[in-house]
């Protein structure tokens, strides 16, 4: 008798157990990470896995993600792309169809966050890149954003930071076409100088393709060309390698960079060659103050260096991911049905303060935000020159 009553009592919390209403309110929200952990660029990757493993840790604290008054364990899965545009698309194809993640941040750079965007539309699931500025990425993509501003803004700034700053009138450019985010930047810086200084004043424009490690043959053209300043909007890894060439052939002008320099690793590699130089970004951490002092903060303690701009921009896309799924007000447990709640309340966010700024987002899901301007000082640091906004 007491055994047949433990068995139905058993078979009660199982059923129970794997009615949908049990299952939806147990659910677990699994968020995707979408990175470069090894590859050329492993430490955008770090960036961003330990800016989403600090955000993460703060649900925990809370116990769980609270929607419509129910709290919801959430759960990283934190994927490797390489830094390759194959990878970024397997990746993205295998949190979607088998990890069933809710939404994606990442990847990073526009050469896997455009075709792993193209994934994400077309399983429709929201995605949201924190760095990639190539317009592509959201073009015509419904369920995919960013959290960066676009390059046909940072071109336009550039141009115009350097026309003020030194009254140049020739520049030279030097970028990886073989690259979409220094390709597309290329092309942006190149067509707002010449719309100031007229056509041919960029006096040379050179390109290599990634993996290159000698640029004496297109330093030697730039030097030859009469260019007063030369703009290279390349990753840390290789910026290093292009300021050292350039000072070692004599060139003695500036060197202006983009946010692709903002790792603490382009300092480090580079060392006093880059003292002095310029480039473009989303924050600048020294004398930062509010909630980005007190998110540097944490992570200089935690691990030991200051955080750059791609760990700052995924904190503040993993903000707007939690916006969104919180504004939904209820998770139902279909994943397809959540998906697209999440991606139109995204959609819906008009205005987010962010660490790195103000944001302000357009019906393609891209932010209006400012730029600012950054000068590496003596000391190796990021200090802040100057802010430009839309």
């Amino acid at each position: 008798m007491r055994k047949g009553l433990y068995l139905l009592i058993a078979c009660l919390v199982v059923a129970l157990a794997m009615s949908p209403c049990a299952w939806a309110k147990a659910k677990t929200i699994k968020i995707g990470i979408n990175a470069p952990i090894t590859g050329d660029i492993p430490k955008v990757g770090e960036g961003s896995k330990f800016a989403a493993q600090m955000w993460k840790a703060d649900i925990d604290a809370a116990g769980g993600l609270d929607v419509g008054g129910k709290k919801y364990p959430v759960e990283l899965v934190i994927e490797d792309n390489e830094a390759k545009a194959e990878s970024a698309v397997k990746t993205n194809t295998k949190m979607i169809t088998e990890d069933e993640v809710l939404v994606i941040v990442g990847p990073q750079s526009s050469k896997q966050a455009v075709p792993a965007g193209g994934v994400a539309d077309n399983y429709q699931t929201p995605m949201i890149s924190p760095w990639s500025t190539n317009p592509d990425t959201t073009k015509d993509r419904p369920f995919v954003f960013r959290g960066c501003f676009l390059d046909p803004f940072q071109g336009p700034v550039l141009a115009n930071f350097i026309t003020d700053e030194f009254g140049y009138t020739k520049a030279a450019v030097l970028y990886d076409v073989a690259s979409d985010y220094p390709k597309g930047l290329a092309e942006f810086f190149k067509e707002a100088w010449e719309k100031i200084h007229g056509p041919g004043s960029v006096v040379a424009y050179e390109s290599f393709t990634t993996k290159d490690a000698d640029f004496s043959s297109q330093l030697s053209k730039i030097i030859r060309s009469g260019a007063e300043v030369l703009f290279t909007p390349q990753y840390y890894n290789e910026v290093a390698l292009i300021v050292q060439q350039a000072h070692e052939l004599g060139w003695q002008k500036p060197i202006v960079g983009s946010d692709s320099w903002g790792s603490a690793e382009t300092v480090e590699l580079c060392g006093a060659d880059c003292y002095g130089l310029f480039f473009s970004t989303h924050y600048a951490a020294a004398g930062a103050k509010g909630a980005t002092k007190a998110f540097i903060d944490r992570y200089e303690a935690k691990h030991g260096y200051t955080p750059d701009d791609v760990a700052a921009l995924t904190w503040d896309s993993l903000g707007i991911v939690q916006r969104a799924i919180q504004s939904c007000g209820n998770l139902t447990g279909k994943i397809e049905k959540d998906r697209k709640c999440v991606r139109d309340a995204m959609a819906q966010i008009k205005e987010f303060d962010g660490i790195t700024g103000k944001m302000t987002f357009t019906e393609e899901g891209d932010p209006i935000k400012c730029a600012v301007i950054v000068r590496i000082s003596e000391q190796g640091e990021y200090e802040f020159y100057k802010s430009v906004c839309p």
